[in-house]
């Protein structure tokens, strides 16, 4: 059966209720995607959770930055997720071990071997989105 994202309706409710955003790739660089899309969300009042290895230790967005999901020290409701969608099946089963509830692929990356491990731990997912674009959606129709 072919992947559909959730609709417009589900994403606004899952981004109205969701607390925390681990962010798996979030660079460290404020010209990457990754940055740039986390601090808008960050500055919506999501609270950022930065998750790379590389940077692993340092302070990203005013947050400790930890090397996987499984160090994070508190419950992750939402990760979100900028990587080559290769190494996305791992990511989905990192986030499903740690007990979190969506996985989003950020625009641009589609995994449906990932998709099918968070599935069947029973998380919603989302691919091929980008949450600021979709967060700015939402706020435009609550606005209305």
């Amino acid at each position: 059966m072919a992947f559909e994202n959730p609709s417009r309706e589900e994403i606004k409710t899952i981004l109205e209720q969701v607390g925390n955003i681990a962010v798996v790739g979030l660079s460290d660089k404020s010209d990457r995607t990754s940055h740039m899309v986390s601090y808008a969300m960050q500055k919506r009042g999501y609270r950022i959770i930065p998750v790379n290895p590389a940077a692993a230790g340092q302070t990203i967005l005013g947050e400790t930055c930890y090397a996987s999901l499984a160090e994070v020290p508190e419950p992750v409701e939402l990760v979100n997720v900028f990587r080559r969608s290769e190494y996305c099946a791992e990511v989905a089963r990192e986030a499903a071990a740690i007990g979190a509830k969506i996985l989003w692929l950020q625009q641009g990356i589609i995994s449906q071997e990932a998709a099918d491990i968070a599935q069947e731990h029973g998380m919603t997912v989302i691919m091929d989105r980008c949450i600021k674009v979709e967060d700015s959606v939402t706020q435009a129709v609550r606005k209305g």
